[in-house]
């Protein structure tokens, strides 16, 4: 790879192995309410430079059937520490990782990204379960 180059830095990044995030029963499912969780200490590695990025996560979600288990949350959040991934996909993977494990009604997660190099980055990334096919039909 020459001096310089992203080629190939994140080529395998959503096939990443991270922790499982644990969760509950939602005992309230009939019921549309929203979860927002803040995680100001957020950090993971710049892939390119090899220095720590700080960032604060932000997750809105809709919970369905499953609600997500805060201390496995923190150590799925830990794992990113020793993680070399850019800021772009930090966001996008723990947001496929979140989707899978508690397959939410809708969900928002929201990387504000300290300045580095004097620009600051804030990325969104969004789900949003589709209506049944039953649903969309009129009768």
């Amino acid at each position: 790879m020459e001096k310089g180059s992203y080629e190939g830095l994140q080529d395998d990044i959503r096939e990443l192995k991270t922790p499982d995030i644990d969760t509950w029963t939602n005992q309230y499912r009939d019921r549309a309410y929203t979860i927002e969780m803040t995680i100001p200490e957020f950090t993971c590695i710049c892939p390119k430079t090899g220095l720590p990025d700080f960032a604060t996560i932000t997750i809105r979600y809709v919970p369905g059937e499953k609600c997500v288990e805060l201390k496995a949350l923190k150590e799925y959040i830990v794992f990113y520490r020793d993680v070399g991934i850019f800021h772009e996909h930090v966001v996008n993977k723990i947001l496929d990782d979140f989707v899978r494990a508690c397959d939410p009604v809708s969900v928002e997660i929201i990387g504000d990204f300290n300045v580095r190099g004097g620009i600051k980055t804030t990325v969104r990334a969004s789900y949003k379960k589709e209506a049944p096919l039953s649903d969309t039909i009129p009768a």
